[in-house]
């Protein structure tokens, strides 16, 4: 079972997109003959020269700057398919090229014909698909409507510029929330009545799978990895979630199908109950002893490191970032003429936080209106995002290019929404 994915502005930008791969295809016949492919009715059957093609300006929903696209240029001369060649497309061929069309667009490409409508069940589509580079960093908002109870899901695509909306009618009616992402899945837990209950879903393909329950099957600290070559994942349960009881720390290993028990975490009191996974291991922030509680998830043991926090932090928050990058983020300051919010990155040699930049104080403003306001941090791949509760819109941080950004749109909008970085992919199992 596929889902069919609603987008959220004009359906211009598949369409150049359309326009580019079928010019791909041009070098294979010189023909002047009309063009009845598949290919072609899914973009009409005029046939355009890129060479005609004027620099486009669009404005897509959910931006504040224009997008810019342009077109290239190309010496021939006004070319049209032959249909011979086009009908006798090798099935590896348009499997590649399908594999390389962004993923939302997928799903308005199957009423093209009917074998492109079974794409998404065909094993040599989804090999492509798994092969080729990954669509780029995506936000899911999810969230419940107050009065029937259903839920939305919303997704941008930081690629794309674009929100999109993906039906969420297909998981039980339970009181759950997101515990993270990873490769394409999304971890839920929630409460089936009084039973506590984890749940991994793929949201593009709708498929899902409820775990066995834990051995100390109550609410705990979750976090979930995926590990795509050897398709599977695991999902580590810290400590209790209002951190009152000492629980021994389990994983859930789907290639085992079981909850496995380790080491109790030692006894510290939480800073946050807000965790970071990046290069195998699981980072929690701690005031008593003062630092970071690590966990390796490869040996199963816990180990404190002494990272002092950094004078005057009102909040904080640990980002994991690419490779063994992890990052604090946090308001420093007393009074609210003074606070600022600062990013740090560890230094795992010292170890100690080294200061990476500061929010600019208009955005810290417009992010921030009152100096006790409440605010979201969460990051994937050097990417950090911002929410407040009372604004329309997120702030995110490029760390590798120093950059900022306003991201608006309605998935933001609702002050009960729930966030996460996402990566949309087809060939992301439940196992």
């Amino acid at each position: 079972m596929v889902v069919g994915i609603r987008e959220e502005s004009s359906d211009s930008g598949s369409r150049d997109l359309m326009t580019q791969l079928v010019m791909m295809g041009c070098s294979f016949g010189g023909s002047r003959s009309r063009n009845t492919s598949p290919m072609a009715r899914a973009i009409g059957s005029r046939n355009i020269s890129p060479s005609r093609q004027k620099t486009v300006k669009t404005k897509p929903r959910g931006l504040d700057e224009e997008m810019i696209a342009k077109f290239p240029k190309t010496p021939h001369p006004d070319v049209r398919m032959e249909d011979d060649i086009w009908a006798m497309l090798p099935e590896d061929l348009l499997n590649e090229i399908l594999a390389r069309v962004p993923p939302f667009m997928i799903f308005r490409l199957r009423s093209v014909c009917k074998r492109w409508n079974s794409i998404l069940q065909d094993n040599g589509f989804l090999k492509f698909h798994s092969q080729v580079p990954s669509h780029g960093p995506c936000l899911l908002t999810f969230c419940k409507n107050s009065q029937s109870q259903t839920p939305n899901c919303s997704v941008f695509s930081l690629p794309l510029k674009q929100w999109y909306r993906i039906p969420f009618t297909f998981l039980p009616q339970w009181a759950f929330w997101i515990v993270g992402s990873s490769g394409g899945l999304v971890c839920f837990s929630g409460l089936d009545g009084l039973t506590f209950r984890t749940l991994v879903c793929n949201p593009l393909t709708q498929k899902w799978r409820i775990l066995p329950k834990m051995h100390n099957n109550q609410q705990r600290q979750l976090s979930m990895v995926v590990y795509r070559k050897q398709r599977s994942f695991k999902i580590i349960a810290a400590n209790d979630l209002y951190g009152d009881k000492s629980l021994p720390t389990e994983v859930f290993d789907s290639n085992l199908g079981r909850w496995s028990l380790h080491q109790k975490m030692p006894a510290v009191n939480f800073c946050s109950s807000k965790m970071a996974f990046c290069d195998s291991r699981l980072y929690l922030e701690t005031l008593s002893p003062l630092g970071l509680m690590m966990y390796q998830v490869d040996s199963g043991y816990w180990e404190h490191i002494p990272a002092k926090f950094p004078r005057s932090l009102l909040d904080g928050y640990l980002v994991a970032g690419t490779q063994k990058r992890l990052f604090l983020v946090g308001r420093v300051g007393l009074y609210s003429t003074l606070q600022s919010m600062r990013i740090w990155e560890l230094d795992h040699s010292k170890p100690m936080w080294v200061e990476v930049t500061r929010m600019p104080p208009r955005f810290f403003r417009a992010l921030l209106r009152l100096s006790a306001e409440r605010f979201e941090c969460f990051g994937q791949d050097n990417l950090i995002l911002f929410t407040s509760w009372n604004q329309g819109k997120g702030l995110l941080y490029d760390v590798d290019k120093k950059q900022w950004s306003w991201i608006a749109g309605c998935g933001l909008r609702l002050h009960n929404s729930q966030v996460c970085f996402y990566e949309p992919r087809f060939d992301a199992s439940i196992y």
